[in-house]
Formats: C-alpha cells, structure tokens, sequence
C-alpha cells in the first residue's frame, strides 16, 4: 500500500481550466509499495511511476500531457519524459477522460448569495467528477460557471435523482451547512413514482441499512438497530401506479430507493434496485429514475433567515 499521504494545505501550481480543478498524487518513497512484480516501486523517472500507477492509461497519453506541460511538480515546473522521479512531493495533473460522453440535460440556478448556490438538477448527471464524467458533472459546470475553484457540494444527490441541491461558495462556509445536515435541522422532501401498494399510509418505515458485500455501491436492509427512518405518503394514484411524498429522516445512500423496494414498491426506472441492469442500460436517457428532490427547507447559519427551495422539475405520471 501507498504511504499515507501527510496532511497539509498545498495549492495546486495549475490554475482551474474549463471548470476542471488539477488533482494531485503523492509521490511515495521507492519501494513502499510491495508487489508480486520484483521492480514494482522502484521507479527511475516520473514516466515509470505514472505508467505503474496508472496501468490502464496509454504511455503515449502521457507523453502527450508532458508536451503540454499539463503534469508539473508542486513548484509548477513541467515534467518531461526523462524527468527525475521526485520522492516525497506531490504531482499535480489535469484529470482528463478522452471522448467523455456529452449529457444533454442542464441545470438551473435557484438562488445564490455570497454563501451558497441552490442548483436544480437534472437526472443523469454526477455532482462530483466520477467515472467517465469529469467536465460532465455539476461541480466542473459549476465552477466553469461562476468561475469560482473554491465551489463545493453540501449534500448528496444520486446521480439518478434530480432536483433541489446545495453547494457552497466557499469551503470555509461549508461546514456551518454541512452541520444542519448532520443535525437533522433540514427539512427534505422527495416525490416517486412507484407501484400502488396494499400498505395503509402514511407510513414510517425504520431499518438498518449497511453496504452489500457483494457490490459495493449497493446497499441493503439487515437486522439490528435501525439507522435509516423515512415518513411515506400517497399524493395520487393512476392505475397501478402512486406518486409519492417521502421525507427522509436520515440521510443513509439509497434510502428512499431501499425503503421503496422494502415495501414492495420499487421506484419507477432504478437500475439499481430490485434488479442491478447493465451498465449499458443504467444511461438510457428515456427511463430516468422517477425520483425528486422536490423541496429543502432550514434556517440559514449566517442569516437566520428560513430558506426554503422548491424543483421546477416534474416526474412522470
């Protein structure tokens, strides 16, 4: 395993470009990384280590990087093809995904101040740069946007779910945000689109989620003390169908997805419960997951004032 990487504030040498902020990789000693391959930590150049640490990227796209000068030192200065491996220090790159695949719904801004962006999300799209979606995702956009590096998300959103989502202008007002959060002081409504029900409601539905084991971005309900509470209403009915109000209580990933398929109502177009899809299937962009973030409601931490922010989307029905 790589050395821990010592903690401390380093601003990146590369300035923000295209709403895309430079990543950063610590540079371990030589040979603190213990592999079956006899040489495997043990690099002469910077070339070497990047084409060890990064075995499914092409060398030739790293030659190209360094030509543009886009891999540099945390002093900024360029490395090239025969730089010197430098142990100890960080590099700092440009995170880039060739032929990134475009998605072709946008976002609108809500409100923002000095403190915060209110953002209503579109389905399909990541808050924060993952997989495939670098320039794709609402922070890279964000940032392009307001070109403002320091913008950062409050809160999570799947990237199937759309609707009410924050962000904060600045890291140092984050955490007063982050803490209403964290202390239940915010009020979140979420509307669904799911199978009618032999449940009589309203409903609170209680249980203990914890990761799957078998994949790792799956969650499921085991026995125990419960640590995910969800209060579920019907709105209206259309055929076998239910628009639904849910108001989480907590904020455990996939609640509302999980308490759903509990209740033998799975919402309409998950691709990941009851059933995992391809992953070819889980971007068709004519079945989004009928889930919204509909409304957020708290008293703002540096104004008092009641904020409350509602989606101008719409699910299916």
């Amino acid at each position: 395993m790589y050395e821990r990487k010592p903690k401390q504030v380093l601003l990146s040498p590369l300035p923000m470009r295209d709403g895309v902020s430079a990543s950063r990789t610590w540079l371990p000693k030589c040979g603190s990384y213990k592999n079956k391959a006899e040489n495997y930590g043990h690099w002469e150049t910077i070339l070497d280590f990047l084409i060890e640490r990064f075995p499914f990227m092409p060398k030739a796209l790293f030659l190209e990087r360094m030509e543009r000068g886009d891999i540099v030192n945390q002093d900024g200065e360029p490395f090239r093809e025969d730089s010197p491996y430098q142990a100890e220090t960080y590099l700092f790159y440009y995170r880039e995904v060739p032929d990134e695949p475009h998605i072709p719904f946008y976002e609108d801004i809500l409100y923002d101040d000095e403190h915060l962006i209110v953002v209503d999300k579109p389905h399909f799209i990541p808050v924060t740069p993952t997989g495939r979606h670098v320039k794709e995702s609402l922070l890279t956009r964000l940032k392009h946007r307001f070109q403002s590096e320091t913008i950062s998300p409050i809160h999570r959103l799947d990237r199937e779910t759309a609707g009410v989502m924050l962000f904060s202008r600045d890291k140092e007002y984050r955490s007063a945000y982050q803490n209403l959060f964290q202390n239940r002081e915010v009020e979140k409504t979420y509307e669904a689109i799911a199978p009618t029900s032999d449940h009589s409601f309203p409903l609170i539905h209680r249980s203990r989620m914890v990761k799957s084991e078998h994949t790792f971005f799956i969650m499921e309900e085991v026995g125990g003390e419960p640590n995910a509470e969800t209060h579920i209403e019907v709105i209206e009915t259309k055929g076998n169908l239910a628009r639904y109000q849910l108001k989480p209580v907590s904020g455990k990933q996939h609640q509302l997805r999980v308490h759903m398929m509990s209740l033998g109502s799975p919402i309409l177009n998950d691709p990941f419960y009851p059933e995992l899809l391809p992953k070819d299937r889980c971007d068709d962009y004519s079945k989004p997951l009928q889930l919204l973030a509909k409304t957020i409601k708290f008293v703002d931490p540096f104004s008092n004032e009641i904020r409350e922010f509602e989606s101008a989307r719409s699910l299916d029905f």
